[in-house]
């Protein structure tokens, strides 16, 4: 393409640097709450969806690694935490320590350095050690410290991550404590009131054991998400069980297929009915790729219309799930030549684009040439709308895409 947009992307990372909670706990919890320690990694399986660390002991051998520390607790930085600037085939489930990441995952100046390599103009970015919806601390046995930890993140979010230096390039993405909605609910307002627009949340709550979106249980965090334009931002993986199809399936198994938890949550969101109860609630899915969605409609459609008087739906979902889909939910994707050429299917409006930065994943340093051979056949405006305007819309961002709640911008 002649001249392809700045991208905003709606699905980057953040590696918390170690003083985080240091900083900003009171000073009865610096040695109870999460905290960094250097010790020799045992053993790390990834196996069946699910990740197994062993920590050594001061001594023992295995390679040295920087591990998060939080209660019972050991979890390591790794490999797939921040693999951008390696060799994919170099790319190995390993555990690491900061001096072996690239700087970019923890320090704005790097980032927005890595960003401007990549043709990024502003990101918003996921948690790593709270992990994609904050379930570390929801997980947590002191719930008042849990509380802590997550206001401590979010201010560090909001006034560190995306503070002065990041220029507004950098949009703030909060968590809340999942397991009082009614919390969760004034967590939001408080960030909301310093121009915060997207909260994190899990894809399927009911696999971290909270109540699932059919309940009434989360309705006060839907309304403060509603009332403030929060959007709630579900990334794979935000229930902590990624899909795959036994204990024993190679992790290909599960990457391959990592779409699936969108779809299923999406359909739970759909034939949930709040979205008639919410009307101005917006859902948008971090990493779920788009080229499964015209068939998930097309489905949903057809049980609604032909099935919905005994399927449960009838008294509270009013319209076809596509309609609603089309006014409340946003589907992200980093590499989907196969939804772009099935855009109308769709709807341009309900696309956004993202590079994944650091992760395996990633299309950095190539995500403007990824997007340009898979995009080449859309007129420029829709091109502007998927790389930028939508996104700038959604988030309440300046006409320029920066965040509008950062000094200056």
């Amino acid at each position: 393409m002649e001249s392809f947009p700045k991208i905003i992307s709606v699905d980057d990372h953040t590696v918390e640097p170690p003083h985080v909670w240091r900083d900003r706990l009171p000073s009865r919890y610096r040695d109870t709450g999460p905290r960094i320690v250097r010790a020799p990694l045992k053993e790390m399986t990834f196996i069946g969806g699910r990740f197994a660390p062993k920590m050594g002991a001061p001594g023992d051998d295995g390679p040295l690694a920087d591990w998060w520390v939080y209660e019972e607790l050991h979890r390591p930085l790794t490999r797939l935490d921040t693999a951008v600037g390696y060799d994919r085939d170099e790319v190995r489930l390993e555990a690491i320590t900061y001096e072996q990441m690239r700087p970019g995952s923890f320090s704005v100046p790097d980032r927005l350095a890595d960003m401007d390599v990549n043709h990024v103009q502003s990101a918003l970015c996921f948690p790593t050690f709270p992990r994609f919806c904050g379930q570390t601390f929801t997980e947590a046995a002191d719930r008042e410290l849990g509380l802590l930890g997550v206001r401590a993140y979010n201010d560090w979010m909001v006034e560190e991550w995306c503070g002065p230096e990041a220029r507004g390039r950098l949009i703030p993405l909060i968590i809340v404590p999942l397991w009082d909605a009614e919390l969760a609910a004034a967590e939001v307002r408080r960030n909301a009131a310093r121009g915060v627009r997207a909260v994190c949340f899990s894809e399927i709550p009911p696999n971290l054991g909270l109540p699932s979106i059919h309940t009434d249980d989360w309705d006060p965090f839907l309304a403060a998400c509603d009332e403030t334009g929060t959007v709630i931002a579900m990334h794979i993986g935000s229930s902590s069980r990624m899909p795959s199809t036994s204990a024993d399936a190679p992790p290909a198994v599960g990457s391959t297929i990592t779409f699936a938890n969108c779809c299923f949550s999406m359909v739970d969101w759909l034939m949930s009915g709040k979205f008639e109860r919410f009307p101005d609630l917006k859902v948008m899915y971090a990493e779920g790729q788009i080229g499964w969605i015209p068939y998930i409609l097309e489905r949903a459609d057809v049980v609604w219309e032909e099935n919905r008087g005994w399927g449960g739906v009838a008294d509270k979902v009013l319209r076809p799930p596509s309609e609603l889909f089309a006014e409340h939910v946003y589907g992200c994707f980093f590499d989907d030549a196969f939804g772009l050429r099935n855009l109308d299917a769709i709807g341009v409006g309900n696309v956004l684009y993202e590079t994944d930065y650091p992760h395996s994943d990633s299309t950095w340093p190539k995500s403007r040439e990824v997007g340009e051979a898979q995009m080449g056949h859309l007129a420029p405006d829709v091109v502007e709308r998927i790389v930028r305007g939508n996104a700038i819309d959604l988030l309440g961002l300046t006409a320029d895409g920066l965040w509008a709640g950062a000094p200056g911008a």
